[in-house]
């Protein structure tokens, strides 16, 4: 489909920049666990890094595919509030391996789990949790009698302030690409979000300074204590472009 989506003039080029584990660097942020945070200064793959923790691997250890993708689900579970049971549907194993995977995380980043309690205690009281910008989202399932409502809203209330973040992050830095290449008088312009994702139609005389603006603005939308870091790639389409 990706294919289909290519520039309107010839010699011109679709441009793609897009956030690299944002939400993963939002929660680093956010909670304030030093090892999450020292993973990512320490400019490691963050997903080998928490394979290493988890698992108890020195720092020589090989990362094989498979340990590196449970890692990876354990990351982005815990964003999203997974419980042990969603995580053994995810890896095919058995709950008891997925709690043990949980655990080991939270044990590994001690801070992360103190915040996601701490958010879901705080939103059974206000009835809301709010993004790093001060958007709220309000959470009524958790006064549910429903006990599926409930663990929704748990899930919802941990997930809400990191995510929320990260959607505005890209929406700061959408802004302020578009001023960028009005007020430098481009002909390139942006033409669509998608996720953590900017797409902009680019004339080829003018990438260098598109790829200069996407790189300082996107970066600069937030100042977290762990770096934004950007991918960006060009082609004839879409599809050409990541």
């Amino acid at each position: 489909i990706r294919t289909a989506f290519v520039p309107s003039h010839d010699g011109w080029q679709i441009f793609s920049s897009d956030y690299s584990q944002v939400e993963l660097r939002v929660l680093a942020h956010i909670t304030g666990d030093k090892n999450l945070q020292e993973d990512f200064k320490n400019g490691e793959d963050i997903h080998a890094s928490t394979a290493r923790r988890i698992f108890h691997l020195g720092p020589d250890a090989e990362i094989d595919r498979n340990m590196r993708r449970r890692a990876k689900a354990v990351n982005f579970g815990i964003v999203y509030g997974i419980s042990a049971f969603g995580l053994s549907e995810d890896l095919s194993i058995t709950r008891k391996e997925a709690l043990e995977y949980i655990n080991k995380y939270f044990e590994t980043y001690p801070q992360v789990k103190i915040f996601l309690d701490g958010l879901v205690e705080h939103a059974k009281e206000q009835g809301y949790v709010t993004t790093m910008f001060g958007r709220r989202r309000p959470v009524p399932e958790l006064k549910s009698a429903n006990f599926m409502q409930r663990s929704f809203g748990e899930r919802v209330a941990m997930n809400s302030p990191i995510q929320g973040t990260a959607a505005d992050i890209i929406k700061i830095a959408m802004i302020r690409v578009d001023r960028r290449l009005r007020e430098e008088g481009l002909s390139s312009r942006l033409i669509l979000q998608v996720h953590d994702e900017l797409l902009v139609e680019t004339a080829v005389s003018e990438l260098e300074q598109v790829k200069k603006i996407l790189s300082e603005e996107m970066r600069q939308a937030a100042k977290l204590k762990v770096e934004l870091e950007i991918d960006m790639h060009s082609g004839n389409s879409w599809f050409e472009a990541k």
